[in-house]
């Protein structure tokens, strides 16, 4: 998947926040696993830009360590990816610092460079201030060069979201522009594409003729990981369902775009956000529902609750549970309800797109014990495993009259394939200028208006919240949302 005109690749990459959780455990060893797999420009050079008061040989050190214990690759790999590293001291609020980045940005051994990706791997807040002092001292020029990298989330709201927005296309193209969502990065994901658009036997199935709904969940068997500054000021809505959920339903529900090229890929995603059914003031509570997990048990220890874990407001109503239901208004989904589940200290780690067929027309088996059959399903894991594969009946062995549930087992990796992190694609994208499995801006937009009711809503009832014990598949008052009573949460592959 590709654009049709790739710039150069870059010859510097800034990472600001490069000493904090996102880039400790996701970006270096996932630029660490490009490097093992020769996949880096020879003359790319990095500099991790931190607040900590370390030199080079400090920072290079702490690399090392925490490198070793995350991907395993020969000594000399990992030396020759530290190599490529300078350290810069700064606060982001700090002019000081970027004229100082500028200098290191322009050193002989580096060399004069027009194209510099900049990675904001901080907390979304600090976006603005490093964006202005990058154009402050000119490194946001020449314009239509560089590259900035954007985390999720984009915004708070909508509002919030058009704010940054502009923010960004005041000093960047858009074409510079890299939402990114670790999501769109995941192999299965992508796969899905390909299992619905190159397979015949899938695509004529894939309607509200043969699908009686859709189901997709992220749980989390973890908490919030000293990360109470910021998940307690977003929740659950926020930080999961608003942008990695609803790119998954987009991928679901989309039509075959015209060409694999970046803009009509996103086309077609903006056209399903744009087509799902407004939720009506006086509704949201029959289309969304959101809890809190308190005290439990996950995998045989014992966890706190949400409000006593550490930088926790006291009696804080932040969702760590959302379930909602959609429907997209359109020719091949009318009246197939989508619905979306994530949650924190969930009973296991499980992320999966699950789509359940329609009962056949004529219920040919009644009087027998095949009066009440189980559903077919078609499963696309992403988490734990990756694999896709449907579920169907066939005749036990035997003289009677009973059924199993078999598998047509679609997985695409062999044992001996090891499974690119998400990290890994979109960086490598990053570096050549690939925007398809990026985010434009439409996209983001069109997010928030779907779930700007709900947050609108929720912000009225500030004195009770749900809750559901740690270690469980979340509250059983979710499935107040399911518009029949036949209906179940999924909970397995």
């Amino acid at each position: 998947m590709i654009d049709q005109e790739m710039p150069l690749p870059p010859c510097n990459f800034v990472i600001f926040g490069a000493t904090g959780n996102l880039s400790t455990t996701k970006l270096l060893p996932a630029l660490l696993r490009l490097e093992q797999a020769g996949r880096l420009p020879q003359a790319l050079n990095f500099i991790a830009f931190a607040r900590r008061d370390w030199d080079e040989a400090a920072w290079r050190n702490y690399m090392r360590e925490v490198l070793s214990g995350r991907v395993q690759v020969e000594t000399e790999v990992l030396q020759r990816f530290v190599a490529r590293f300078d350290y810069l001291r700064g606060e982001l609020h700090d002019p000081e610092a970027y004229a100082r980045l500028k200098e290191m940005l322009s050193r002989p051994k580096l060399g004069a460079c027009s194209n510099i990706v900049f990675y904001l791997a901080i907390k979304p807040h600090d976006f603005p201030p490093v964006i202005k002092h990058l154009d402050a001292v000119g490194l946001s020029k020449p314009r239509g060069l560089h590259r900035i990298v954007v985390e999720k989330p984009f915004g708070e709201d909508i509002e919030s979201a058009k704010v940054l927005n502009e923010l960004l296309h005041r000093y960047f193209e858009e074409e510079q522009i890299f939402r990114i969502d670790h999501y769109m990065g995941k192999e299965t994901v992508q796969n899905l594409l390909v299992f619905r658009f190159a397979n015949t036997l899938i695509e004529p199935l894939w309607n509200r003729n043969y699908i009686d709904h859709v189901q997709i969940t992220v749980a989390e068997e973890g908490g919030i990981d000293r990360r109470a500054d910021y998940y307690d000021q977003a929740g659950a809505l926020r930080d999961m369902l608003q942008n990695h959920l609803m790119q998954l339903l987009t991928l679901v529900a989309m039509e075959p775009p015209p060409a694999l090229e970046a803009d009509a890929l996103r086309d077609e995603k903006v056209k399903v956000l744009r087509s799902i059914r407004p939720i009506p003031k006086g509704a949201v509570h029959a289309h969304a529902f959101r809890a809190q997990y308190k005290a439990g048990v996950v995998r045989g220890e014992q966890v706190p609750g949400y409000q006593d874990e550490p930088g926790v407001a006291p009696n804080s109503i932040t969702e760590t549970f959302v379930a909602a239901k959609f429907y997209i208004d359109n020719w091949r989904w009318r009246g197939v309800p989508f619905y979306l589940r994530t949650g924190k200290r969930m009973k296991a780690q499980l992320s999966m797109i699950a789509l359940r067929l329609r009962y056949p027309p004529q219920q040919l088996f009644r009087e027998t014990p095949l009066e009440t059959l189980e559903p077919n399903w078609i499963v696309l894991s992403i988490q734990p495993s990756e694999c896709m594969h449907m579920e169907l009946h066939a005749k036990a062995p035997g003289l009677g009259m009973d059924t199993r549930v078999v598998k047509l087992n679609a997985s695409y990796r062999s044992p001996d394939e090891r499974p690119m992190e998400a990290y890994e694609a979109l960086l490598l994208d990053v570096i050549e200028g690939d925007r398809t499995l990026f985010i434009r801006f439409d996209e983001v937009e069109w997010a928030w208006r779907v779930v700007d009711p709900i947050l609108t809503h929720w912000a009225t009832e500030r004195d009770f919240i749900h809750t559901y014990p740690a270690g469980t598949w979340g509250p059983l008052e979710a499935n107040r949302l399911f518009d029949r009573e036949d209906t179940e949460w999924r909970n397995h592959v």
